[in-house]
C-alpha cells in the first residue's frame, strides 16, 4: 500500500491528527487521557479509565468507538468483581475434566 514506511509513518500521522480532532469536538480538556487511550488501542493493549463520576470516561471511549466506527460494550460493576464473572471460568473437578 505504502512505498516505504516513513510514507506509511506519514499517513498514520495525518490520520492519527484528524482522529484527535474528531474526538476533540465532544471531549474537551482531556487532551492527555484520549493520547493514552489511542496509544493502548493502537498498540492492542487495554487500559482502565479509573476516575470519580462525571470525567466523561463513557462518554470519551463512545466517542472514539464512534470515530473509529467500532462497537460499543459497557460492563458496569463493582471493585469486587473478578474476570472470571465477565468471561466465566473453567474449574477442573476431582474427575480432571473440565
Amino acid at each position: 500500500m505504502y512505498k516505504t514506511d516513513v510514507e506509511a509513518v506519514d499517513a498514520f500521522v495525518a490520520k492519527y491528527k484528524v482522529l484527535n480532532a474528531e474526538i476533540g469536538k465532544v471531549i474537551i480538556g482531556q487532551d492527555e487521557v484520549v493520547k493514552d487511550v489511542l496509544i493502548s488501542i493502537f498498540s492492542r493493549g487495554h487500559c482502565l479509565l479509573i476516575g470519580v463520576p462525571g470525567l466523561a470516561k463513557t462518554l470519551l471511549v463512545n466517542t472514539i468507538s464512534d470515530t473509529l466506527g467500532l462497537t460499543y460494550n459497557r460492563i458496569q460493576f463493582t471493585p469486587d468483581l473478578m474476570p472470571s464473572d465477565i468471561i466465566g471460568s473453567e474449574i477442573l473437578g476431582e474427575d480432571r475434566h473440565f
